[in-house]
């Protein structure tokens, strides 16, 4: 296929158009979003930068990283978590993934009339104990309500503030050319544990998901010594996604090896099961790292040595390519095109 047909989508008909789920997935539908709507009309210096979260001005000895996330995820409890954890870790993360430390939370709630106190109660006191193990308090929030049937039960945004010293800058945009590509963890475990929960599904072994504050995971990394240029949190759309969007801001190819990637056999049958890919299903308690491929087994050593990152492992490589492509050696010893979705394998996981 050729590179100009690959890559072309219709523009948005922001006339006569809709929103649809596939905006909402972390694929290629919600990048043409981003960049025709969002970025258009908000378009600003630090809105540009392209990551998680804004690398903000100098505040005193480090720069401000400022981030926020909605959460809508159905359902609301599920196997190792909910949306109050969840809402916490993941943009804990976000801030930790632009090198920053995590300092303070902020968190907007949109409740449904008629939502049960006692689920309310329980997200909050979740929130509340993630929010201390992680250290990082939520110092302000607000709440609106609105009619019965106008909403899903419970929304929740939260906003989070964090400051980078000078020179830990980390971004998307710095992956170079024989850099090493790792993972902190088995892939798409927090993706499988909703689809099992939503969908009842009985497999034998439970699917747990891994959501979890991953700042304590990177200072550790940064402790090793390792030359680190890019840390992202595999979530909307998988390690295929995320790969795809630090490959298009830093300009290069990446190679990943198929038989180095680190899949639950839980995980590996449910996605078999349902058809699905777990190169592009969620997790919210994994990282890549993109690091000069020198210091590649320094810092596996560490992630391993770290009770986030027993599963650690180098899957794959930073190459020049013009076409910015992500491709995969698979087990069989051929090579394959690791694509953007257009849409969402699963909607609502996060």
């Amino acid at each position: 296929m050729s590179e100009t047909r690959k890559n072309y989508v219709r523009p948005l008909d922001l006339k006569h158009g809709q929103v649809d789920m596939a905006h909402g997935s972390g694929g290629r539908a919600m990048a043409q979003l981003i960049e025709e709507l969002f970025a258009k009309y908000l378009g600003n210096e630090y809105l540009a930068q392209g990551d998680d979260g804004a690398l903000l001005p100098p505040l005193g000895a480090g720069k401000l990283v400022m981030a926020t996330d909605c959460h809508v995820v159905s359902p609301l409890f599920f196997p190792g978590g909910d949306i109050g954890c969840l809402s916490v870790h993941g943009t804990i993360n976000d801030v930790a993934m632009m090198g920053a430390q995590p300092l303070w939370l902020a968190a907007g709630f949109i409740l449904e009339e008629g939502f049960p106190l006692s689920d309310l109660a329980r997200i909050v006191q979740s929130m509340a104990a993630a929010a201390k193990e992680a250290g990082v308090p939520i110092v302000t929030g607000d709440t609106k309500v609105v009619e019965r049937g106008k909403g899903d039960g419970v929304f929740i945004t939260t906003t989070g503030v964090g400051v980078v010293a000078p020179g830990m800058e980390l971004s998307g945009n710095k992956a170079r050319p024989g850099d090493a590509i790792l993972v902190s963890g088995t892939l798409g475990d927090h993706g499988m544990a909703i689809m099992a929960e939503r969908e009842s599904l009985g497999f034998d072994s439970l699917i747990v998901s891994d959501t979890a504050a991953l700042h304590g995971l990177i200072a550790a990394m940064r402790a090793s010594g390792a030359e680190i240029h890019v840390l992202r949190d595999p979530t909307r759309g998988g390690l295929a996604t995320t790969l795809n969007e630090i490959a298009r801001q830093s300009g290069v190819g990446m190679m990943l090896q198929e038989k180095a990637l680190p899949v639950q056999p839980a995980v590996s049958a449910a996605c078999e099961f349902l058809g699905l890919d777990p190169l592009y299903v969620a997790n919210e308690g994994k990282l890549v790292a993109i690091c000069a491929a020198g210091d590649a087994e320094k810092l596996l050593s560490a992630m391993r040595a770290h009770p986030l990152g027993g599963a650690a492992a180098i899957v794959g490589t930073v190459h020049v390519d013009d076409h910015h492509f992500v491709q995969m050696t698979t087990s069989f010893g051929g090579k394959r095109i690791v694509d953007w979705l257009s849409g969402d394998q699963l909607p609502r996981i996060c």
